[in-house]
């Protein structure tokens, strides 16, 4: 996916504003696996999916519990690190090799400062990603591990075939068994 439609499907801004996002902006590649963000540590980037697909995971003592899938045109952060600069608790794999834009949360910031239209496109990824979290946490507490997978299945259908089912369960907050259940169920 292309930065200037990144950029526009988070929100549309003046072609000036547009492009100075995108002086900040390095194509990176890398491979399956990479940890992009990693959990205890102050995260001094943010990143968008050119092309690819990751997940977003914390250590605890039951396993790694997945609680977020990024796909092509999605923002990758540590909402701590940049909100407050602090360590943040999340890890952020690759589960394919990956093509991401990456800019500097310092220069990114410092240009909001500069640019209202930045500073209201930055609000608008902000408010974006909040209401990713208030569904995913609505969803956990009130629907059931079938209803969740249906949600799934509905809203983002490409990634039972591009994610280990393992990574599918545990987002899901069932074993795998359960989700063979439930697919054989479908």
């Amino acid at each position: 996916m292309d930065i200037n439609q990144i950029i526009d499907d988070i929100y549309p801004i003046r072609e000036e504003a547009k492009g100075k996002i995108r002086e900040l902006v390095r194509e990176i590649g890398l491979p399956k696996k990479t940890i992009i963000i990693e959990a205890d540590k102050v995260e001094k980037y943010i990143y968008f999916i050119k092309n690819g697909v990751v997940r977003a995971y914390s250590e605890h003592e039951k396993g790694e519990i997945t609680f977020w899938f990024g796909e092509e045109g999605e923002v990758l952060l540590s909402m701590k690190s940049y909100v407050d600069g602090e360590r943040g608790y999340e890890n952020i794999e690759l589960l394919v090799n990956c093509s991401l834009y990456r800019i500097e949360i310092v220069k990114l910031k410092q240009l909001f400062r500069e640019d209202i239209d930045v500073a209201n496109w930055a609000r608008k990824l902000a408010e974006k990603e909040l209401l990713k979290i208030e569904h995913r946490v609505i969803s956990r507490e009130l629907l059931s591990a079938k209803q969740r997978y249906n949600d799934l299945i509905k809203n983002r259908p490409g990634l039972l075939k591009r994610v280990p089912l393992k990574h599918i369960a545990s987002y899901l907050g069932i074993t795998q068994v359960s989700l063979s259940r439930i697919r054989r169920e479908k």
